[in-house]
């Protein structure tokens, strides 16, 4: 692995990720190596924060690449930049994992579990939970679309103010204002003090 951050261009090669991106689908394999080098500590980052598990994180990371170099000719640079297609295929991949374990998990507590007898704590419990689930999915509706989607980023998305910032391509302080205003408005609706 080179000695380069994350989102600069590999020593030497004076290619930015978009230039390797097009090698990439010519068939260049030491343009993906140094594709890789460059942005694979980045992606891994993102796997990581949603994942919180290192081996399926660099599961995922190969998957990516692998995704990268299979469908490399199909990259489009008008829609956006080699290193936000990268962390959006990361980070669809990482959130289907998430799902696919719950899934999984689900499946097995209804199949496996079924002679077993919650307590009464319990099932209150989750019907308080999913209640509150529902309230809070039915108030962020009531949300301007800029608050919701930055509070979706932070929030659901483990994003930072930059990086939600960045996704949405503002200015950190209106995502800042955003996030805070959309959680002033939810607890208003919500009718939490």
């Amino acid at each position: 692995m080179s000695s380069n951050r994350p989102g600069e261009t590999p020593e030497g090669s004076g290619c930015s990720p978009e230039d390797l991106m097009l090698q990439i689908a010519a068939g260049n394999e030491a343009s993906f190596e140094q594709l890789y080098d460059m942005l694979s500590a980045r992606v891994f980052g993102l796997v990581r924060r949603i994942l919180r598990d290192g081996a399926q994180s660099e599961e995922v990371l190969q998957e990516v690449f692998v995704e990268a170099w299979q469908y490399a000719t199909r990259f489009d640079p008008a829609r956006g930049t080699v290193t936000t297609w990268l962390l959006t295929l990361a980070h669809r991949r990482a959130v289907d994992r998430v799902r696919s374990s719950q899934s999984s998990r689900e499946r097995d507590l209804r199949v496996g579990i079924k002679d077993y007898q919650a307590s009464y704590d319990n099932v209150e419990e989750n019907a308080i939970l999913h209640d509150e689930s529902l309230r809070v999915a039915q108030a962020l509706q009531r949300l301007s679309e800029g608050q919701r989607e930055a509070i979706e980023l932070a929030y659901f998305g483990g994003y930072t103010h930059h990086e939600v910032a960045d996704r949405l391509k503002i200015p950190v302080g209106t995502a800042k204002t955003r996030i805070r205003d959309g959680m002033i408005r939810l607890r208003d609706l919500m009718g939490v003090a």
